[in-house]
C-alpha cells in the first residue's frame, strides 16, 4: 500500500510566507492545505473518457486540488514542439504533463522538469512494480525524471466478421487486405501511421525489426544501411504504395486510423491497445462486436512492436510542486492506472495489475499473456540522448521513401549517413 502523504497543514503569517518562497519552497507548501489549488494538466486528445473519469476520482480524493485539463494536439511532434516553447521560457503555465517514452532524457538534460526522487523515497514507491523498460526510459543520469502512466505496443485490428484468421505475415496481410477490401462496407483493406510525425518512426522500426534490422544497435552503432533493414522499408513502402491503403494514407495518425476502423471502412488496422475500448463501444464504434486483435505479422524474421506508451512529469517551475506530485502519484499509481485501463483501454505499467480481473474484463488484450509478454520484450527506438535529431531523420527519410521520391536503398543510405553524423557530434 503506497503511503499518502497530504499537503502540508499550518497557518504561516505573511512574512513566514515571502521567506519561505525566497527559500525556493512553493506557494502551497507555504500557504498549507486550507486553500485550494488548481492544477494545469495537459496531455493529448483522449477520445475515451479515461482521462475525465482520472480527473474525476482524484478530485473526488483531494477537494482542495482542482485539475484543468488543457488539451494537445493529437499529433506527438506537435505536443513536444508546443511544450518545449513553453518550458524553455520557464513558464508555469502547465505543471503537469504526458510525455512521450522518448522525451524523458531530453526534457531533464534541458532543465525542464522536476526530479522525483525525493518524493518516491518520502512515499516508498516500489519501482519494481512497475515494468522493466517503462522504468528506464525515465531515467537518467541515475535519477527519475517521471512516472510510467501506461505502455504500448501495436497489435494488428481485424473485422472478426471478414478474417477468420488473422495473417501471419506481412505478405500474407498484402494478399488478404488485397482480396478483402471492399468487403462488408469497407473501402481499404489497412491502414497505418504514415504521416510525417513520430508514428511513422514507430511503424518503420517494426517493419525494419520483423525483418532482422536494427537503426542503432546495442553498443551505439548506426547499422541501417543493411539488406534487413532495407527490405523492411521496403515491405513498409509497398504497402503504403498499394491500392487497398487510403490515397491519403500519408496524412494518418492514430486517430485517423482509429475513425477509419471504428467506422467500418477497413479490415486491418495497426494501432495501439487503447483502440479495443473505443472500438468496442457500442455508442460510437460501427464494428463492435466484430473486432479482433492479434500480435503484428512476422517479417523474415519475426513479430516486432515498437515500446510505446507515455509518461507523466512534472513542470520544474510549477508553482504547486506538492499537489502536482499527488496528482502524479495518484494517475500512475494503482487506482489511477486501473481507471486508465479499464475506462481508457490503456496498458499499465504496473505488472500486478494485469491479474486483476476488473483490468482483464476490461480489454481482452490485457488478459492476453502474449500481449503481456510483448510488452515486456517490445522493441525500443533508438536509445541515444540525440533522439529528437534521430528521429527528425527517420521521419524525412521514411516519408520520401512511402511517397515515392526515393528508394529503400537511397533512404537508408541517407539515414546512415545523417544519423552518423548526429552520434558524432
Amino acid at each position: 500500500m503506497m503511503k499518502k502523504r497530504p499537503i502540508r497543514q499550518g497557518i504561516l503569517s505573511g512574512i513566514m510566507v515571502s521567506l519561505l518562497l525566497v527559500a525556493g519552497c512553493s506557494s502551497d507548501e507555504a500557504a498549507g492545505d486550507s486553500d485550494e489549488v488548481t492544477l494545469v494538466y495537459a496531455r493529448g486528445v483522449d477520445t475515451t473518457e479515461g482521462n475525465a473519469k482520472l480527473i474525476e476520482a482524484f478530485e473526488e480524493e483531494h477537494p482542495n486540488i482542482n485539475i484543468k485539463y488543457r488539451e494537445m494536439p493529437s499529433d506527438s511532434g506537435q505536443q513536444h514542439d508546443q511544450y518545449v516553447t513553453t518550458l524553455s521560457g520557464r513558464s508555469a503555465e502547465i505543471d503537469v504533463f504526458d510525455a512521450d517514452v522518448v522525451w524523458p532524457a531530453e526534457f531533464a538534460q534541458a532543465g525542464y522538469v522536476m526530479g522525483l526522487d525525493r518524493f518516491i523515497e518520502e512515499d516508498n514507491i516500489d519501482m519494481n512494480k512497475y515494468f522493466e523498460g517503462t522504468v528506464d526510459s525515465v531515467t537518467f543520469n541515475g535519477r527519475t525524471w517521471a512516472m510510467p502512466k501506461f505502455t504500448d505496443a501495436g497489435l494488428l485490428y481485424y473485422r472478426s466478421d471478414i478474417v477468420d484468421e488473422p495473417p501471419e505475415t506481412w505478405d500474407e496481410l498484402s494478399e488478404m487486405a488485397g482480396n478483402l477490401k471492399g468487403e462488408a462496407g469497407t473501402n481499404f483493406g489497412y491502414v497505418m501511421q504514415a504521416n510525417q510525425y513520430e508514428g511513422i518512426v514507430v511503424n518503420a522500426i517494426e517493419f525494419i525489426h520483423a525483418y532482422g534490422g536494427e537503426v542503432i544497435n546495442d553498443v551505439g552503432e548506426v547499422v541501417v544501411d543493411n539488406p534487413e533493414a532495407i527490405e523492411g522499408i521496403r515491405k513498409m513502402t509497398e504497402i503504403a504504395q498499394s491500392d487497398y491503403v487510403p490515397n491519403n494514407i500519408l496524412n494518418f495518425t492514430e486517430l485517423e486510423t482509429e475513425t477509419a476502423f471504428i467506422q467500418g471502412n477497413t479490415v486491418f488496422a495497426r494501432n495501439w491497445p487503447y483502440m479495443q475500448a473505443s472500438s468496442a463501444n457500442e455508442d460510437k464504434s460501427q464494428v463492435a462486436g466484430d473486432v479482433g486483435f492479434s500480435l503484428l505479422p512476422k517479417g523474415d524474421e519475426q513479430s516486432a512492436s515498437t515500446l510505446g506508451g507515455w509518461v507523466t512529469m512534472i513542470n520544474k517551475y510549477t508553482e504547486h510542486p506538492e499537489a502536482a506530485w499527488e496528482f502524479v502519484k495518484f494517475m500512475t499509481g494503482k487506482e489511477g492506472q486501473k481507471i486508465s485501463a479499464t475506462v481508457g483501454g490503456t496498458a499499465p505499467t504496473i505488472k500486478s495489475l494485469y491479474d486483476n480481473e476488473a483490468v482483464k474484463e476490461a480489454s481482452p488484450v490485457f488478459a492476453n499473456e502474449a500481449f503481456v509478454e510483448t510488452l515486456q520484450n517490445a522493441v525500443p527506438r533508438p536509445v541515444t540522448p540525440n533522439y529528437p535529431k534521430i528521429t527528425d531523420i527517420i521521419q524525412i527519410e521514411i516519408s520520401k521513401a512511402l511517397a515515392g521520391d526515393v528508394s529503400p536503398e537511397q533512404a537508408a543510405q541517407n539515414m546512415q549517413r545523417e544519423i552518423e553524423n548526429v552520434v558524432n557530434e
